[in-house]
C-alpha cells in the first residue's frame, strides 16, 4: 500500500545576536491542529515534493522561495496503526534562502524560535528524535509509530 504523500519545510535564519533560529508555526486546522510545526502539506495530484514545498511555504507564511533554494534532508514515514487514515510519507526540507517577511495565514502563523530551544513539548512527538539533527545539517530516513493516542510514538525506527 502507498502512503499518502506530503512534505515539510524548516526555513533557518541566524538572529542578530548570531543565534541560528527556525520559523515554525501552531497549526490552526487539520492534522495535527495546536501543534507546533513546520511549514508543509499535501503534494497535490502530479506534483513533486519540491513543487508542493515550494506552493506550501508561500501558502501559509507569504514567502517565495526557489526550488533551488530547498535542501532536500530526508523522509519520514509516520504509521497510525490506530487510525490508518493518518499515515503518511513526508519529504523533510531545509531552506536558507527566501524572499518577503512571514505572515500569518488560515494554517499557521509562524514565528521564529531558537533552535537551541526548540519547542518540542509542543511538537509532534516524533519531532525531538530526528529534528535537532536535521537542522543541524543530519540527513534523516525514519519511521515513526504513533500508539492508540495518535499523540506519541511507541516505535522509533
Amino acid at each position: 500500500m502507498s502512503l499518502p504523500q506530503v512534505c515539510v519545510g524548516y526555513l533557518t535564519r541566524r538572529s542578530p545576536s548570531g543565534d541560528l533560529q527556525v520559523l515554525l508555526g501552531r497549526k490552526k486546522k487539520g492534522l495535527g491542529r495546536g501543534n507546533i510545526v513546520g511549514l508543509g502539506g499535501k503534494l497535490e495530484p502530479g506534483e513533486s515534493a519540491v513543487e508542493a514545498m515550494v506552493r506550501e511555504i508561500e501558502e501559509e507564511s507569504g514567502l517565495v522561495v526557489a526550488a533551488s533554494a530547498l535542501t532536500p534532508l530526508g523522509l519520514l514515514t509516520y504509521l497510525f496503526p490506530h487510525r490508518e487514515a493518518w499515515s503518511q510519507e513526508s519529504s523533510v526540507f531545509v531552506c536558507t534562502q527566501w524572499s518577503g517577511t512571514p505572515r500569518e495565514s488560515d494554517e499557521l502563523n509562524p514565528v521564529w524560535f531558537d533552535v537551541a530551544a526548540l519547542p518540542v513539548d509542543e511538537m509532534w512527538d516524533d519531532a525531538r528524535h530526528w529534528l535537532p539533527g536535521v537542522l543541524a545539517g543530519i540527513p534523516v530516513r525514519a519511521t515513526y509509530t504513533f500508539g492508540p493516542d495518535l499523540a506519541t510514538v511507541v516505535d522509533p525506527v
